[in-house]
């Protein structure tokens, strides 16, 4: 009499490691789709429209089939002149975050790196720019070019690169204390070569968060001086001068000039604070807390 083989149960070992991938991703999915959605949105609808021209004759009509986003108290179509709004908005912050990282990661690794009297004296200069007030700051250096692109660049990322330069000393400091690089000290490694082949590498990732993580905040700066009349001029739409040329319209009514670049303005900042949540492993309630 033969006896039936054994059948053994099936291992559940990796479902978990599945269904913490797909998660993952799922979590990167959604704000990468919103993202590229919203930059789809702002690169070609206004090459497609061509030349956005103003036309009194149909002002601050609301939102309708002809104009998904309603117009303007000059004619503008708002479904146009958001996305070429939000188009400036977004160059502008990411130069602003590049130019931020890049200062900001090589104070910080520069101050890691050295160490010693350095790094005390680097730092000290680091949280006193960091305890200014960014918005007043910014304020003062944009008043003395009002209009200039390069202002506004120079202002938000002179403001914000301390934060970055922490986060990178910090990650370059507990790399720094490792095994492997102390042994590699005593190999004779040069403090050049341990930067370039331990802590640059390691701070790297965190530097990369920063940066996105930099995106919406720069946005929101840009907006704000322009809202404040400060900013860009009026004839070159942003979303803080649709903003700031919407306050009139609000008090006649017309909600529709107002939603439009906010909203976008919002859900560009959703977007992104999902992705840098995604990129640490949390959920986005708790990276926008």
């Amino acid at each position: 009499m033969t006896s039936e083989p054994t059948r053994t149960a099936p291992s559940r070992r990796r479902t978990p490691i599945r269904w913490t991938g797909r998660a993952r991703m799922g979590r990167f999915g959604v704000p990468l789709t919103v993202l590229a959605l919203v930059a789809g949105y702002a690169i070609v609808v206004p090459w497609l429209a061509g030349g956005a021209t103003a036309d009194f004759s149909r002002a601050l009509e609301p939102p309708s089939a002809a104009h998904w986003f309603g117009t303007d108290h000059s004619g503008y179509d708002l479904f146009v002149r958001t996305a070429a709004g939000l188009r400036i908005s977004l160059i502008i912050a990411a130069v602003c975050a590049v130019v931020a990282t890049a200062a900001g990661g090589a104070v910080g690794a520069l101050a890691a790196t050295m160490g010693g009297r350095f790094d005390t004296v680097v730092m000290r200069l680091t949280d006193a720019v960091n305890a200014l007030p960014h918005l007043l700051l910014g304020i003062v250096l944009v008043a003395f070019y009002r209009g200039s692109v390069p202002a506004i660049i120079a202002s938000i990322a002179l403001t914000h690169w301390p934060q970055i330069a922490r986060i990178v000393r910090a990650e370059m400091l507990t790399v720094r204390g490792a095994d492997y690089v102390e042994a590699a000290y005593l190999w004779g490694a040069t403090r050049g070569r341990v930067l370039r082949e331990h802590l640059v590498p390691a701070a790297l990732p965190q530097a990369g968060i920063a940066l996105v993580m930099m995106l919406p905040h720069a946005i929101w700066h840009e907006s704000t001086l322009s809202f404040l009349g400060l900013g860009l001029s009026p004839d070159r739409p942003s979303i803080g001068t649709l903003l700031e040329i919407s306050r009139g319209d609000l008090l006649t009514g017309a909600w529709w000039s107002f939603a439009a670049p906010a909203g976008l303005l919002v859900l560009t900042t959703l977007a992104v604070a999902g992705l840098g949540a995604a990129a640490r492993g949390r959920r986005p309630r708790e990276a926008i807390a």
